[in-house]
């Protein structure tokens, strides 16, 4: 048990730098495309100290139509920064978008992982059952202080594993058919049995925890995979 909570501790450590890696490298990444497209983009005074220089070069213009187009490129000038100004704002807003987008995709990515992980360990290592009461006058289950209603058919497989399990035995489907039948053992089929353990998983709904709580032992049987200290019947 302790070298399993050392590994998940482990894995959690690893997931978190992986994590803290890949969020550095993205706004890292970003933080080069910015300055590469700041350095790019041509100077907003550009086309304005262009249109100084055509005033300074062109001082002996004096004619209205000449001032008048002069005026109009100093105009186009202001106008031209002010577009360019935006364009600088607007691109930095596409550039944190984005770094906000990637951060979090990648921050999902690495919640898959663990919980995928996680889910492995569970399947390992069983479900961790603390109590598990069965109650054949309501039909019900309660696994962990959660109700699952059966039919009658799933709780009489349920309570025959149950009693089962607390004398440490393991049925074929043949014997469990038998003692729920109340025929012998001979004249029963195993896959009538293996029918009642899927109905009962069925029955339960979570695969995850039917799957793990009814488990199939190979060429032996079946066996509820919890302690038989925790198993009450009422």
């Amino acid at each position: 048990m302790l070298a399993r909570i050392t590994s998940v501790t482990e894995s959690s450590r690893n997931i978190g730098r992986i994590a803290a890696l890949g969020i550095a490298a993205i706004v890292a990444v970003l933080l080069v495309a910015v300055a590469a497209l700041i350095v790019s983009l041509p100077d907003a005074n550009a086309f304005n100290a262009r249109v100084e220089q055509l005033f300074a070069e062109n001082a002996g213009l004096t004619s209205i139509d000449s001032i008048r187009l002069l005026e109009i490129l100093a105009q186009s000038g202001t106008s031209f920064s002010e577009v360019l100004a935006s364009y600088r704002v607007m691109i930095l807003v596409l550039l944190v978008f984005a770094t906000a987008l990637l951060v979090a995709a990648l921050v999902f990515l690495v919640t898959i992982v663990a919980l995928s992980r996680r889910m492995g360990e569970i399947e390992r290592a069983g479900i961790q059952v603390s109590s598990l009461m069965i109650s054949r006058e309501e039909r019900t289950v309660y696994l962990n202080n959660m109700g699952f209603a059966l039919t009658e058919a799933a709780i009489e497989t349920l309570s025959v594993l149950a009693e089962a399990r607390m004398d440490e035995d393991v049925l074929t489907g043949a014997e469990i058919e038998a003692m729920v039948s109340g025929r012998a053992a001979a004249d029963c089929d195993e896959a009538a049995g293996a029918t009642r353990i899927k109905r009962l998983r069925d029955a339960l709904g979570n695969q995850m925890v039917s799957e793990l709580l009814v488990k199939t032992i190979a060429r032996r049987g079946y066996i509820l995979a919890i302690d038989k200290n925790v198993i009450r019947m009422v």
